[in-house]
């Protein structure tokens, strides 16, 4: 029977995360398995991956073969890393402190990797955000200029107006007094 550490699709149409699970090759994608080792969502940004390291180790070590995809996921995690360190160690190739502080070293960077990740794209929303209200508050300076100019025209119009209607009116009563007098 050849055991594979596969994923198994759940969610809603567009919008799929996925289990973790080892499973007998033969098995549907989305059937019977054995054991479920974790969940990866790639909706977030970065993915969000649960796996329960202890467990894909062992599965790895007792020769359950990964698809590519829990592969990579599987690698991301690390869990390939301490299995090949763990093979030096068997060997003799390496001691036990060193395999550990390898993968510890590596833990640290992509721990941080993942830590500057989160920060640029916080950052980026932040900047955006900033961009954003600059461009609207720019558009409401440009309309608050454009209204007070109409406004401006409105009332010289009506400035305009009300002269001309003053002098409509004291022009006939100029007028009739000379009438008068002929």
């Amino acid at each position: 029977m050849a055991v594979k550490i596969r994923l198994q699709r759940h969610g809603k149409k567009n919008f799929a995360f996925f289990h973790i699970v080892v499973a007998d090759s033969r098995a549907p994608r989305d059937g019977r398995y054995i054991e479920q080792l974790g969940s990866y969502n790639p909706n977030t940004n970065p993915a969000t991956i649960n796996l329960n390291f202890e467990r894909a180790l062992a599965w790895i070590k007792v020769g359950a073969e990964p698809t590519l995809t829990a592969r990579r996921i599987l690698s991301y995690e690390g869990v390939l890393l301490r299995h090949h360190l763990d093979g030096g160690v068997a060997k003799g190739a390496l001691t036990q402190e060193v395999a550990d502080k390898k993968w510890n070293d590596w833990k640290a960077g992509r721990d941080a990797k993942i830590e500057a990740k989160k920060t640029g794209l916080k950052n980026a929303d932040i900047e955006a955000r900033k961009a954003a209200k600059a461009e609207e508050a720019k558009v409401n300076e440009a309309r608050a200029e454009a209204i007070a100019k109409k406004a401006a025209e409105l009332a010289a119009a009506e400035a305009a107006a009300k002269a001309a209607e003053a002098t409509a009116e004291e022009a006939p009563a100029e007028e009739a007094p000379a009438a008068e007098e002929a």
